[in-house]
């Protein structure tokens, strides 16, 4: 019996040195070395100073900027917190929720029918992107509020929208933090 005890022991003892500590430190290293940019988070940098991520969305409720997704990751954009909300399509929570964002985005930018993406969180709560007709629907907003063409701005659009990767994968989808810090640097707000 103290020679299996022992055994268990030393079993344990390697496999969580193996497991536990040098392969995450091998795998680790290794995308370090091949893919430092995505092993570190994709940060965008402005300035000198990280002002957020490629991977990771942000709230944007200036009317001058085109807004993000709604997120139920804590209170917003928490990356420790990610997930949905799990709320079910007929719960009242969700569908009073729902209701008001298609309100306030109507009020912001028009009558027209609000796409789904503006309304509804990612399974995630953490998504970067919306969708091409998202970004469209916000351009007569924004364009008012920048003191630019939609013209323009529709160019600026199709600059940051992503095609479906490898042509088969996904939606086409805009980067709200990378479009909006094109606009701060192109266009300013003047207030």
């Amino acid at each position: 019996m103290k020679r299996n005890f022992l055994i268990a022991l030393w079993f344990t003892l390697v496999t969580t040195m193996m497991f536990g500590v040098l392969y995450p430190l091998a795998i680790t290293s290794l995308a370090q070395v091949l893919f430092p940019s995505k092993a570190n988070g994709q940060l965008i940098e402005k300035n000198g100073k990280i002002v957020g991520s490629r991977i990771i969305g942000q709230s944007f409720t200036d009317p001058g900027y085109f807004h993000s997704r709604p997120s139920s990751a804590g209170t917003g954009y928490d990356a420790t917190s990610s997930s949905g909300s799990n709320l079910g399509p007929t719960n009242k929570t969700l569908l009073n929720r729902v209701k008001g964002d298609v309100e306030k985005a109507q009020t912001e930018n028009s009558a027209a029918p609000v796409p789904v993406d503006l309304v509804t969180a990612s399974g995630s709560g953490l998504d970067p992107h919306i969708s091409p007709a998202a970004a469209e629907f916000q351009i007569p907003r924004v364009a008012r509020e920048r003191k630019m063409t939609k013209a323009d701005l529709r160019t600026l659009v199709q600059k940051f929208t992503q095609e479906r990767q490898f042509g088969i994968f996904g939606e086409p989808r805009v980067n709200v933090l990378e479009l909006n810090l094109e606009l701060d640097g192109a266009h300013p707000l003047s207030r």
